[in-house]
C-alpha cells in the first residue's frame, strides 16, 4: 500500500486509507509549518502573553492564569482529567482514522505542538500500535483524543499485536519513549474535531460502497420480480432535473440490459410498486446527501480546528481565541448522511418483503422450495425490519442534542462526534439489510428459468462464490454475515 503523505492537508479518502492500514508521513513543508507554529508558542510563553490553554486554565477556568513553571504540568493534567471515555473501545480502524486526522490538523501549522509530538503519533500508526479509546462519553471532541494522547506520555493502554498493554510498553513496541509535554500541547492533543472528521471519513468510505451495492442489488431484485423497466427510461428520467437520479437510472438500465426475465414479464404490469419504481429517486437523493456530506468533510479536513489558533511569527506572535473546535457543520452533515443511508436501507427492506411474499412475488412463499417444511427467508426479513427500525431511531439528529457543560462556558454543543459514530452504526445496519436483500434476490433467481442480464448475472455469481443457494440446511445468520462482509469489503461486480 502506498504511503499517504501529509503535505497541505489530508482528504477523506486519505484518512480512510490510513485507517485501513496505509502508512502516514509528513512532508518537509508540513514539518516546517509545525516547527514555525511551535516557535510562536515559545515566543508567547517568553513574553507572558495571555493565551487560552497556554498559560491559562481551560473551559470555565480560562481566566485563571497559570505561571510558567506549571505550564508543563497543565498540559499533563489536561490529559489525565479529560480521559473520561466510557464503555467498549473503538475498533482499530476507527482509532487510526482519528489519529490520522489529528496529524493532518497539526500539519496545517496553527496548533503549536512540537514536531516530535506529531511524529510520535505517526510512528504509532506506522507501527500498528493502537491506543485503546472508549467509544462513549464525548459530547464533542475531548475524551477520545485524551485517551490517544495518554499513550504518548506512557500512560493509558494500547493494542499491540492483538494484545492489550500499558502505554509505556506500547511506546516501546514502536521504538519510542514517553514524551514530556510542553505549554499548550496538552490542550492541542485533546482539542479540535479530529474525532468527528476522522470517523466521518470512514462513514463516507463505507456509505459510498453501500450506495453502489444498493443500486446493483435493486437491479437484481427488480429482475427477479419481473419488474417493468419503463420507469427507468432515459427520456422519462430526464424530465427530473437531478443528475444523481439520472445516473442511478442509467446504472439500472445497464444492469438490466438484455434480460430474458424482464422480457418474459413484459406487458404484465403497468407500473411497479414504489420500492422498485422509485429506486432512481430515492437512491439518487441519497447520493446527493452523500455528496453534500463529502463536501463538508473535505472542507473541515482542510480547516484549522484548534482553539486557540497560533498565528504570526516569533517576532510578532499572535493567538486567536475562537470556536473552531465546534463541529456544527460536521454534525449536521453526518446527521443528513445517516438519514439518507437509513432511507436506502428501509427501501431495501420493502423490496425484500416483496421477494418473500408470495402474494406479490409470483415466487414460492419465503423463497423456500418446500414451503411449510422449510421457512426460507421468512425470519431473515424480520431481522431486516429490526435493523431498519433501529436506524429510524438512530436517525434522530445528534446535532440537536442539548447539554450545558463547564459551568456555562460550554453552553452550546454540536455533538459532531456522536453524529459520526451514529452514522457509522446506521451504515453498518444498512450493509446488513442490503446483504439480506442480496441473498433473497439471488435465491429468487433460483426459481427463474429465463436468462439473467449480464449485469445482474455478474452480481449473482459474485455472491455465489461465497454463499451457495439456501435450503434450510444451515443457520441463515452465517450467510447473512457473509453477505454483509462482501458488501463491506468489495465493490459490486
Amino acid at each position: 500500500m502506498t504511503d499517504i503523505v501529509v503535505d497541505t492537508h489530508l482528504g477523506w479518502r486519505d484518512v480512510a486509507a490510513v485507517a485501513e492500514g496505509a502508512r502516514l508521513r509528513l512532508s518537509e513543508a508540513a514539518k516546517q509549518r509545525i516547527n514555525n507554529a511551535r516557535a510562536v508558542v515559545e515566543a508567547i510563553v517568553d513574553r507572558g502573553m495571555r493565551a487560552y490553554g497556554v498559560n491559562t486554565g481551560v473551559g470555565a477556568l480560562c481566566d485563571v492564569v497559570v505561571d510558567r513553571p506549571l505550564q508543563r504540568q497543565l498540559s499533563h493534567n489536561i490529559l489525565m482529567s479529560h480521559a473520561t471515555g466510557i464503555g467498549a473501545p473503538l475498533g482499530a480502524v476507527e482509532t487510526r482514522a482519528i489519529m490520522a486526522t489529528a496529524i493532518g490538523n497539526y500539519a496545517l501549522g496553527h496548533s503549536g505542538v512540537r514536531l516530535e509530538v506529531v511524529e510520535a503519533l505517526a510512528e504509532l500508526l506506522n507501527a500498528d500500535v493502537t491506543p485503546l479509546v472508549p467509544a462513549k462519553g464525548s459530547v464533542g471532541y475531548l475524551s477520545h483524543m485524551a485517551h490517544i494522547a495518554l499513550v504518548l506520555i506512557g500512560a493509558g493502554r494500547a493494542r499491540v499485536e492483538e494484545k492489550i498493554v500499558a502505554g509505556a510498553e506500547a511506546l516501546a513496541a514502536a521504538g519510542l519513549v514517553p514524551l514530556e509535554l510542553g505549554a499548550k500541547e496538552g490542550l492541542s492533543l485533546v482539542n479540535g474535531i479530529p474525532c468527528a472528521s476522522g470517523l466521518a471519513s470512514l462513514a463516507l468510505k463505507r456509505a459510498e460502497r453501500a450506495l453502489d451495492w444498493a443500486d446493483a442489488i435493486a437491479a437484481l431484485t427488480i429482475e427477479a420480480l419481473m419488474g417493468n423497466p419503463a420507469a427507468f427510461d432515459a427520456a422519462a428520467l430526464s424530465l427530473r432535473a437531478s443528475p444523481s437520479l439520472q445516473a442511478v437510472g442509467a446504472g439500472l438500465r445497464d444492469r438490466l440490459a438484455g434480460s430474458g426475465i424482464i422480457a418474459a414479464g413484459a406487458g404484465r404490469k403497468t407500473q411497479d410498486a414504489l420500492s422498485l419504481r422509485a429506486v432512481p429517486h430515492v437512491h439518487g437523493a441519497a447520493r446527493d446527501a452523500f455528496a453534500a456530506a463529502a463536501d463538508v468533510v473535505s472542507r473541515e479536513l482542510s480547516s484549522v480546528s484548534d482553539n486557540p489558533a497560533i498565528v504570526g511569527t516569533p517576532e510578532a506572535p499572535g493567538v486567536h481565541s475562537e470556536a473552531h473546535a465546534v463541529g456544527a457543520a460536521m454534525g449536521l452533515a453526518l446527521d443528513q448522511l445517516a438519514v439518507a443511508v437509513a432511507e436506502v436501507a428501509a427501501m431495501a427492506e420493502r423490496r425484500l418483503d416483496r421477494l418473500v411474499n408470495p402474494l406479490v412475488s409470483g415466487l414460492p412463499a419465503f423463497l423456500a422450495a418446500d414451503s411449510g417444511v422449510n421457512s426460507g427467508f421468512m425470519i431473515a426479513q424480520y431481522a431486516a425490519v429490526s435493523l431498519v427500525n433501529e436506524n429510524r431511531r438512530l436517525s434522530l439528529p445528534a446535532s440537536l442534542d442539548g447539554g450545558i457543560t463547564s459551568a456555562l462556558q460550554e453552553d452550546h454543543l454540536s455533538h459532531a462526534t456522536p453524529a459520526s459514530l451514529k452514522a457509522l452504526t446506521v451504515i453498518e445496519n444498512a450493509e446488513a439489510v442490503l446483504g439480506i436483500e442480496l441473498l433473497a434476490a439471488a435465491q429468487a433467481h433460483e426459481f427463474r428459468r429465463e436468462g439473467r442480464a449480464a449485469g445482474t448475472d455478474r452480481l449473482y455469481r459474485q455472491l455465489r462464490t461465497v454463499v451457495p443457494s439456501y435450503a434450510d440446511d444451515r443457520p441463515l445468520a452465517d450467510d447473512m454475515a457473509l453477505a454483509a462482509d462482501l458488501i463491506r469489503a468489495t465493490a459490486p461486480a
